[in-house]
């Protein structure tokens, strides 16, 4: 008996070796607030022209890079997911000013087909097979989806890069969005995905939208809750709940408390605007799979001033001009994976 007890304590070890043992992977998603690059080509907010009264110029460019770089490196994670970056030429300055900082990303991709103000884009740590673009519209005001298959210890995972339209549009607007990112998964099948980005929707925006004469064009109907299968039989999807649904997503806010589950703070207003959003196939116990009550905001005291987020300051006063400080008007958030 105590030879059978003792071999079922080794084997125990060994299983929980083996879920323990593979790579452990921290993937964050941060809407940068307008990384713009120092080249001219006449797409730019007029505030981002190089050299004007406005003074984006090498010094403010340079603080802007150093300041995302450091939340970042504070972050520490193994795959990023960007918003508001407007070239290649920007997300490599990001990348190298990272790499001078410690954390050294060696694979980056960015959706850049379409000649739009701001981008998407993705920089890791793990090898990238495979990089594509989602066009939603051929309209300048909606953005491609960056879609990126990394290859994490011989696994896939497929990584959707969003930034859908904001709130000074109606939800018809993010519902294309939505349709043409579900008609690409739907494609894909049952594949490990992950949805990460500015959704410009709360977590549950079928609740929030219903008043909204501006916002509600759609009889009720969403992109992240209705096209995306955020929902299932008018309820929440939980993680216990996506076995019983393969098409559904599991909107990983649900991991925390109410009161923190928000990223932008428009005048007192809160809202989750950034999302990461999980297929079936990261919670069927193989492959690569979402470590559980993971999913967190990143917060430290220097991304706040006063109480409120410390955004990118610009100066009140005329002429208007960048004063050099702050970060981003949105918090990153993150979660862990493991490899089985």
């Amino acid at each position: 008996m105590k030879r059978i007890a003792a071999a079922l304590l080794i084997l125990l070890g060994l299983l929980s070796f083996n879920l323990s043992g593979g790579d452990r992977v921290r993937i964050a998603t941060y809407n940068v607030e307008n990384l713009f690059d120092m080249h001219y080509d006449g797409n730019e907010y007029s505030q981002y022209i190089p050299n004007t009264s406005w003074q984006w110029n090498p010094k403010n460019y340079k603080k802007k890079l150093n300041n995302i770089a450091d939340v970042i490196v504070d972050m520490n994670p193994d795959i990023i997911t960007l918003q508001e970056i407007e070239s290649l030429r920007a997300l490599k300055d990001l990348q190298k000013t990272l790499n001078q900082k410690g954390l050294y990303f060696k694979y980056r991709a960015i959706a850049d087909a379409k000649n739009s103000t701001v981008k998407t884009a993705l920089l890791s740590r793990y090898p990238i097979q495979s990089k594509r673009e989602i066009r939603v519209n051929q309209s300048r005001r909606y953005r491609n989806i960056l879609e990126v298959k990394v290859i994490i210890d011989k696994k896939p995972l497929y990584i959707f890069v969003n930034h859908w339209k904001a709130k000074s549009g109606p939800e018809s607007m993010r519902i294309q969005s939505a349709k043409a990112l579900k008609k690409r998964l739907n494609q894909l099948g049952n594949v490990p995905y992950l949805i990460t980005g500015d959704l410009n929707s709360h977590y549950e925006e079928n609740k929030l939208f219903l008043k909204k004469r501006k916002h509600n064009n759609t009889k009720g109907i969403t992109g992240i809750n209705h096209k995306l299968k955020t929902l299932y039989n008018d309820k929440p999807v939980m993680l216990s709940s996506l076995k019983s649904c393969p098409s559904c997503a599991y909107n990983l806010w649900y991991e925390m408390p109410k009161k923190r589950r928000w990223t932008h703070n428009f005048y007192g207003k809160k809202e989750a605007l950034d999302h990461m959003i999980i297929s079936p196939a990261l919670h069927d116990g193989k492959g690569i799979e979402y470590i559980e009550g993971s999913f967190d905001r990143f917060v430290r005291d220097y991304l706040f001033h006063n109480r409120a987020l410390y955004r990118w300051q610009k100066s009140r006063k005329h002429p208007k001009h960048h004063l050099g400080k702050g970060y981003s008007d949105h918090l990153p958030v993150f979660a862990e994976f493991i490899v089985l």
